[in-house]
């Protein structure tokens, strides 16, 4: 098969290298062996390339997080069989950014019906991570006001629709009037342009002073500054990642006096201590979509042979929605 490996770690751009003739995988009990018809790009793809994420699979490795595709193959005992149409995200090291993938039985789920192939390999981490902030870490509630920072992104542009779809009043931010006008045609209320306007300012002028009762926050650093002036009594900071490569503290001083929670969401970690989860989630998420109240976008489409042009994309931050690799 082709597909692309990693032998030592550096930049996407300096350590991706293509090969036409890597070995087909093969099934083991349980799993499946998937042609890959789309994978989605991930900020963790950037990470794991450096050697600066969490998980450091062996080398050589491939990345790829997300994926979405055909059973091939069968393992004994598998849950899927040959024609069945899948997502799922392959074991770490042996990732979607390639023709075949092994997925094992508790990381593969049915593919949406109806959802084109980028759709379907972009929603699962955004989706089933904006279900997991705003629902269960979050507990968004209908008529609250939840504030998403980099609402033009893959994470954020979900984060928008779940919190419509839950009847929150979404406030998004985004950077230029491009994105700020994606950001409102996806269904957010009031679209703040942090590259042009005082966010916080902006941001207590649209709640009356009182702030946001939930705030989505994958940014980090300066935007988590902000996000604690802009805290309401008893809301809750979902720390979802740190696109913009700096961390922040969380003064407990200030969380103390101001009464509101920082809340981590680290929707990878379920995978191991509540696996059971994740279709409960992925339920909803196909319940949301079969009444199109979400409707994932894909902002970027790249062959597969264009990874690392893909992934410039994405860390430039550039990127709307989700990008994907056809396969």
């Amino acid at each position: 098969m082709r597909g692309w490996r990693v032998h030592e770690l550096g930049e996407p751009g300096d350590v991706l290298t293509w090969h036409s003739d890597l070995p087909d995988p093969a099934p083991g009990p349980g799993q499946v062996l998937v042609r890959v018809h789309a994978a989605a790009c991930n900020f963790p793809d950037i990470l794991v390339c450096q050697g600066r994420y969490q998980e450091r699979p062996e080398l050589p490795f491939t990345p790829g997080l997300e994926i979405a595709g055909e059973v091939v193959a069968a393992g004994e005992g598998a849950r899927f069989a040959p024609g069945d149409r899948v997502i799922g995200w392959p074991p770490m090291g042996q990732g979607g950014y390639a023709e075949l993938v092994v997925l094992d039985a508790d990381a593969t789920l049915p593919w949406p019906d109806g959802m084109a192939a980028a759709q379907a390999a972009g929603m699962l981490i955004t989706y089933q991570t904006g279900v997991c902030a705003l629902h269960h870490r979050g507990q968004l509630r209908e008529g609250e006001t939840l504030l998403v920072h980099a609402a033009a992104g893959g994470v954020g542009t979900a984060a928008v629709q779940l919190g419509k779809a839950a009847g929150a009043r979404v406030i998004g931010t985004a950077g230029g009037p491009e994105k700020c006008a994606l950001v409102k045609e996806l269904g957010a209320d009031e679209v703040v342009d942090y590259a042009n306007e005082d966010l916080v300012a902006r941001v207590k002028e649209l709640t009356a002073g009182r702030g946001a009762d939930v705030i989505f926050d994958p940014v980090g650093g300066d935007v988590f500054d902000a996000s604690r002036k802009l805290a309401a009594f008893e809301g809750r900071i979902l720390v979802i990642g740190f696109a913009s490569g700096a961390h922040a503290a969380a003064p407990t001083p200030h969380v103390l006096v101001k009464n509101y929670s920082v809340v981590g969401v680290h929707w990878g970690y379920y995978r191991q201590m509540r696996p059971e989860m994740i279709p409960l989630w992925q339920r909803q998420l196909d319940e949301l979509w079969a009444k199109r109240l979400i409707d994932p976008l894909v902002g970027t489409e790249l062959p597969l042979d264009r990874a690392p042009e893909a992934l410039r994309l994405l860390g430039s931050r550039g990127s709307t929605g989700k990008v994907v690799l056809r396969v």
